[in-house]
C-alpha cells in the first residue's frame, strides 16, 4: 500500500544529511552496521562530527567501550556520504583488526599496506598505492612513517590514529616518528584514539592536542610556562581556562557510566605450575648458555637481538619446537663453511613464529647494522675452526632435543583443561577453549598430543598461513554452506579466518592458536583462554585475552598460565604481567593506566631479552627483575590521575543523562529509518522480488536468493544464511536512485487511517478531511553540509498542517487516485507557508553557525594572546636577567670579573633593544596571521543554498 510518493519521500529521507547536533546525522551508519550499537558509541560518534570547524577529535573512552566501533559509524557515514579518502594508522597486530571489523560491522573494505603489496601495487603501474578507490587504507605507524611523503600527497577526507597516546610526546624532538605522522597529516581531520591521553604530565596532553589542532594553544613553551609544571601550580583561572580549550575536541566515557547498557564479565585465573624433566632442563640451560655468547656465528649479527628473541620464544614453547630451530642453526653454519651467506636457511624459524614480522617493524636494530663478520672472515682458519666447534656444539643440542619424547608442559595442559572445563561447566558456559601458542611447531605437538589423549574430532588449528587440508576441507564446506548468503567475503584469507571461527563454534571443543589468531577474530562464545606460551608483551597478551573477554560475552572468562617451577626469570616475567599488568584478574583485565604506561609493549619485550641475554646466576636474574620492577613502579604509576579527572571527566548523572536521551532517539530514529527503507522496497522491488513483511524478508524471482533486513540478522543471534539487506546495500542503492528519479505529476493521494495498525492521535483528528501537500528540499551548505525535507501542507480551509504530522501522514497506507490541478491562491499559499518555513530553518542554522564563529574567533584570540604574552614574558625575564647581573658587576671586587659581567650586561642590553624593535612587528605578524585564519574561517561559512521541488499531491484522508 505505498505510493510512489511514500517511495520518493523515503528515498530522500534515508539519503539526506543532517545536522551533527541530532542523531540524524549517523542515518546512514546506524541502518548500515551489524553490531547492536550502545548510546556512548552514539554520543562518541556524534561529537566527532559535532563541531565542523575543528580540525578533529580525540576520543579517549575507557578501555572496553569500544573505541574501534566509534570510530567506524564516523567512517561508515563519511562512506555514505561518498567522502572515502580514509587512512587508519595503527600499531601493528591492530592491523587485521580494524580490516575485519569494517568489514564485519559496517561492509567497508579496506586494504593493509605493507612493504610487499605497496611495492606490487607500485609495480602494477599505480605510482600511488595509497590512492586506492573506495577502500579504507591501513597501515601501521612505522610504514606511515617511511611513506610520509606519499600519505602527504594525497587529500584525506580523515585520518584516524589508533593507540594515540603513542603520539602524545610528539613535542619531544626524540619522538621521530610522532613528529613525521604530525607533518605528513597536517591539515587533515584527525581522529585521534587512546584510553590514556594523560600519564605523567599535562605537556603529554598539548601534544595530542596539537597534533589535532596548533591553534588551540600557542607553542610548547607558552603551554610549558601556563600550564606545564602540574596541577598545584596552576591557578583555578587557568585550569577552567585549559578545560574550556580542549573541551571541543575531546571526549571520554568511563565505564561506570555505562553499566546501564554495558553487562561486564570477570576474569578468573588459574595458574599450572609444571617442572621440567632432567633432559628438558639440561636443553635449556645449554641453548640459553649458548644464545647468551657474544661470538656465535649462526645468528646474522644484523638481526642478532631480534633473531635470539624468536630462538628464545621457540626454547621456552616446546622441544619439538626448538629441535628444528636448532637444525636450521646447523645448516646455517654449515652453509658459511661452504662460503654461502645461508640466509635462507634461516627462513623456517621466522615462520615458525606467526608475529615476528610485525614484532621486526617496531624493532629497532640499528646499532646492530654492522655486516655479517662471520661472511666476511671466512678465510680466516681459526673462524673456521670456531663455526666447525660451534656446528657440532649445536648438532648435539638438536640430538639431545629429538631424543626427548615427552614435555612436562604438555602433560600438564591435560590437567589445566580438565579444570579449565570443570570450571566452564560451574559456570554455566559451553565447553570451549582456546590454546595460545607461540610455535606453529609446537601447534602440531599439542594437535597430536591432545588427540591422543580423549580429544580427538574436537580440535582445530588455527596460524598464520592456514593451509593444512584439513583447514581446507573445513573452508570448503564453509564456502558450501554459504553459498547463497553474506558471509562470503571473495578476500580467501579473510574467509577461511571466518570458516574456522564458525567450525571452532559449531564443531570443535578446541582451538589451538597462534598469535595471528590474536588479530581480529571474535570468539566472545569462548570463555576459556589458555596462554601455553606466554609473550613477554603485555599488549600482546591483552589482545589475546580480548578475543574472548569482550562485550557481548556472557560468562566470566578463565584464564590458564602455566608456570615452570625451575625457571626463576619465568617466574618474574609472570609475576610482573601478573601484578603490575593485573592481565588476568578483574572485571576489566589490565587497567588504563597499566598499559597506557607503556608506548610499546616491544621496548617492554626488549628489556626482558636484555635480562635473559645478560643474567646467569639466580640472584643477578632477581636484581636485574628488581630493577625492572623498581622502573616499573614509576612508569606505570599515574601521576595526572586526579588531574585527568577534573580535566578530561563530566559528572555521572550529566553524562548519563545524555546516554538516556541517546538510546531513546537512536531506537526511534532507526525504527523511523527501517520502515522507510522497507516501504521503499516493497514499492520499488514489487516486480523483482517476492516480499514477507513478518520477517523483513524477500527472495529475488529470478535467483530466488534471499535478503533480510540487517536488525532481523541481528536479532537473530545465529549465523543466518541469507543476505544482509541494509541501506548500503546495492539493490538498495539502486531502488533509492529508481524512487529519487521517478517524475511525479500532481494527484490526489488517499491515506487510508482505518487500515493503519495502531493509533495516531494527531491524524484520527483529519480523518474525513481533505487538502493540499508539496515536498521541497532544502540544501544547505555552510559549516556543514545539511538537507531538509519540507513538508508544506494546508487543508481545505487554508489552515497550516505541521511537518511532524505530515511525516506521520506518510506512515500510514494509501492509494493514488486521478490528476488534479493546482489553483494559482493555493500554489501561492503554499510558497508562502514554504518560505516562512525555510526561514525558520535558516535562522536555526545561522545561529548555529554563529555560535561556531564565537568558538573559533575565541580560539583564535587565545592563541594569539598566548604568542603576544611569550614575547612580553621573554622580555620581562631578559629585564631581570640584566638586573641580577647588574647586582652581582656591583657586589664583585674582581676587576676581570667585573669587566666580564659588564661585558654580558652590554650583549644582553642589545639583545633587550633588539627585542623590543621586534616586539611590535612579532605581534602585528601574530595578528595578520589570525586574520588570515578567521578569513578562512568565514570563507568555509558562506551560505549556499539548493531548492529542488519533489511533489505536490491533493491528500484526503479516510
Amino acid at each position: 500500500m505505498t505510493t510512489p510518493y511514500h517511495s520518493q519521500y523515503y528515498a530522500y529521507e534515508l539519503t539526506k544529511q543532517s545536522a551533527s547536533n541530532t542523531v540524524g546525522r549517523l542515518s546512514q551508519s546506524l541502518i548500515n552496521a551489524t553490531v547492536d550499537l550502545n548510546p556512548h558509541q552514539v554520543e562518541a560518534a556524534l561529537f566527532g562530527f559535532r563541531a565542523p570547524l575543528e580540525r578533529g577529535a580525540l576520543l579517549a573512552d575507557e578501555v572496553g567501550l569500544g573505541k574501534t566501533i566509534e570510530a567506524g559509524l564516523i567512517i561508515s557515514q563519511l562512506w555514505a556520504e561518498r567522502k572515502r579518502k580514509i587512512l587508519v594508522i595503527v600499531p601493528p597486530p591492530l592491523r587485521k583488526q580494524w580490516n575485519r571489523e569494517l568489514l564485519e560491522k559496517f561492509y567497508i573494505p579496506s586494504v593493509i599496506l605493507e612493504s610487499k603489496n605497496y611495492n606490487e601495487i607500485y609495480r602494477e603501474g599505480n605510482p600511488f598505492p595509497f590512492s586506492q578507490k573506495d577502500h579504507v587504507v591501513i597501515c601501521s605507524y612505522q610504514f606511515a612513517r617511511n611513506k610520509a611523503q606519499d600519505i602527504q600527497r594525497e587529500k584525506w577526507d580523515l585520518v584516524i590514529i589508533d593507540e594515540a597516546h603513542r603520539m602524545r610526546n610528539v613535542y619531544k624532538k626524540s619522538n621521530k616518528i610522532a613528529r613525521v605522522l604530525r607533518d605528513a597529516t597536517e591539515g587533515y581531520p584527525k581522529l585521534l584514539l587512546t584510553a590514556t591521553p594523560l600519564q605523567n604530565s599535562l605537556m603529554e596532553l598539548y601534544g595530542l592536542i596539537s597534533f589535532i589542532d596548533p591553534y588551540i594553544f600557542g607553542d610548547e613553551s607558552t603551554f610549558r610556562k601556563q600550564f606545564g609544571h602540574g596541577t598545584k601550580e596552576i591557578t583555578k583561572r587557568d585550569f577552567m581556562d585549559l578545560k574550556q580549550r580542549i573541551k571541543p575536541i575531546c571526549h571520554r566515557t568511563l565505564r561506570r557510566q555505562v553499566t546501564e547498557y554495558v553487562p561486564y564479565t570477570k576474569r578468573i585465573p588459574i595458574v599450572q605450575e609444571f617442572t621440567s624433566s632432567a633432559k628438558e632442563w639440561e636443553l635449556y640451560e645449554k641453548v640459553s648458555a649458548y644464545l647468551q655468547r657474544e661470538d656465535i656465528h649462526a645468528l646474522p649479527k644484523s638481526q642478532r637481538t631480534l633473531m635470539t628473541l624468536v630462538v628464545r620464544k621457540i626454547l621456552a614453547s616446546s622441544t619439538f619446537a626448538i629441535s628444528d630451530t636448532l637444525l636450521s642453526l646447523v645448516k646455517r653454519l654449515e652453509a658459511l663453511l661452504a662460503e654461502q651467506q645461508g640466509e635462507d636457511v634461516l627462513t623456517p624459524i621466522y615462520e615458525d613464529v606467526d608475529e615476528i614480522n610485525e614484532t621486526a617493524e617496531e624493532w629497532d636494530e640499528s646499532d646492530e647494522d654492522t655486516p655479517d663478520a662471520a661472511g666476511q672472515e671466512l678465510q680466516a682458519d681459526h673462524v673456521s675452526e670456531n663455526i666447525t666447534a660451534e656446528r657440532n656444539e649445536l648438532f648435539s643440542y638438536y640430538q639431545l632435543a629429538n631424543s626427548i619424547t615427552e614435555n612436562e608442559k604438555g602433560k600438564a595442559l591435560l590437567v589445566a583443561l580438565s579444570k579449565g572445563f570443570a570450571k566452564l561447566r560451574e559456570l554455566g558456559a559451553n565447553d570451549k577453549a582456546v590454546i595460545f601458542t607461540e610455535s606453529r611447531r609446537t601447534q602440531l605437538y599439542l594437535k597430536e598430543m591432545l588427540e591422543q589423549n580423549g580429544y580427538a574430532g574436537k580440535v582445530v588449528m588455527f596460524n598464520g598461513s592456514n593451509n593444512s587440508p584439513e583447514i581446507n576441507e573445513i573452508y570448503q564446506h564453509w564456502l558450501e554452506r554459504h553459498k547463497d548468503d553474506d558471509q562470503i567475503t571473495g578476500s580467501k584469507t579473510a574467509d577461511i579466518r571466518a570458516a574456522l571461527v564458525e567450525h571452532f563454534k559449531n564443531e570443535a571443543s578446541i582451538m589451538i592458536a597462534t598469535e595471528s589468531a590474536a588479530e581480529g577474530i571474535n570468539l566472545q562464545f569462548c570463555s576459556l583462554v589458555v596462554n601455553y606460551d606466554l609473550p613477554w608483551n603485555p599488549q600482546r597478551i591483552e589482545q589475546r585475552i580480548g578475543r574472548c573477554h569482550r562485550y557481548g560475552q556472557k560468562y566470566d572468562v578463565v584464564v590458564i598460565n602455566f608456570l615452570n617451577r625451575k625457571n626463576e626469570a619465568d617466574k618474574r616475567v609472570f609475576e610482573l604481567l601478573e601484578q603490575k599488568f593485573n592481565l588476568f584478574d578483574g572485571v576489566f583485565g589490565s587497567s588504563d593506566e597499566v598499559l597506557g604506561s607503556l608506548e610499546s609493549g616491544v621496548d617492554f619485550e626488549k628489556r626482558i631479552q636484555q635480562i635473559y641475554q645478560t643474567c646467569r646466576t639466580a640472584d643477578e636474574i632477581q636484581d636485574a627483575f628488581n630493577r625492572l620492577q623498581a622502573e616499573l613502579d614509576e612508569q606505570i604509576q599515574c601521576k595526572m590521575k586526579e588531574t585527568r579527572k577534573n580535566l578530561l571527566e563530566n559528572f555521572d548523572d550529566e553524562v548519563r543523562e545524555k546516554l538516556r536521551d541517546h538510546y531513546e532517539q537512536t531506537s526511534l530514529h532507526m525504527n523511523k529509518l527501517e520502515r522507510h527503507l522497507w516501504g521503499l522496497s516493497t514499492f520499488e522491488g514489487s516486480t523483482q522480488a517476492q516480499f514477507d513483511d513478518h520477517s523483513l524478508s524477500f527472495k529475488l524471482n529470478q535467483s530466488q536468493e534471499k535478503y533480510q533486513m540487517i536488525s532481523q540478522v541481528r536479532k537473530a543471534n545465529h549465523d543466518s544464511y541469507v543476505h544482509h539487506y541494509r541501506l548500503g546495500h546495492s539493490l538498495a542503492a539502486k531502488w533509492i536512485e529508481q524512487a529519487k528519479s521517478r517524475e511525479l505529476s500532481t494527484r490526489e493521494v488517499v491515506f487510508k487511517y482505518s487500515e493503519y495498525i495502531g493509533k495516531v492521535s494527531v491524524l484520527s483528528n483529519l480523518v474525513g478531511k481533505f487538502g493540499w501537500l508539496s515536498l521541497d528540499l532544502l540544501q544547505v551548505s555552510s559549516a556543514e553540509e545539511e538537507e531538509y525535507l519540507i513538508f508544506t501542507c494546508i487543508d481545505a480551509d487554508g489552515n497550516q498542517i505541521e511537518q511532524d504530522i505530515c511525516e506521520k501522514m506518510f506512515d500510514v497506507p494509501a492509494s493514488v487516485d486521478e490528476e488534479v490541478s493546482l489553483s494559482e491562491p493555493i500554489r501561492h499559499l503554499l510558497s508562502n507557508i514554504l518560505k516562512q518555513q525555510e526561514t525558520a530553518i535558516l535562522h536555526k542554522i545561522h545561529q548555529r553557525t554563529n555560535e561556531f564563529l564565537d568558538r573559533e574567533l575565541e580560539k583564535l584570540d587565545k592563541w594569539s594572546k598566548d604568542l603576544k604574552d611569550k614575547l612580553e614574558i621573554e622580555l620581562k625575564e631578559i629585564d631581570l636577567e640584566i638586573a641580577q647581573l647588574q647586582k652581582d658587576a656591583r657586589m664583585t671586587r674582581q676587576i676581570a670579573e667585573k669587566l666580564e659581567i659588564n661585558k654580558t650586561i652590554r650583549e644582553r642590553e642589545k639583545k633587550r633593544s633588539e627585542m623590543r624593535r621586534n616586539l611590535y612587528n612579532e605581534q602585528d605578524e601574530i595578528d595578520r596571521q589570525k586574520e588570515r585564519l578567521f578569513a578562512d574561517v568565514e570563507k568555509k561559512l558562506e551560505q549556499k543554498l539548493t531548492r529542488k521541488h519533489l511533489f505536490t499531491i491533493k491528500w484526503r484522508l479516510i
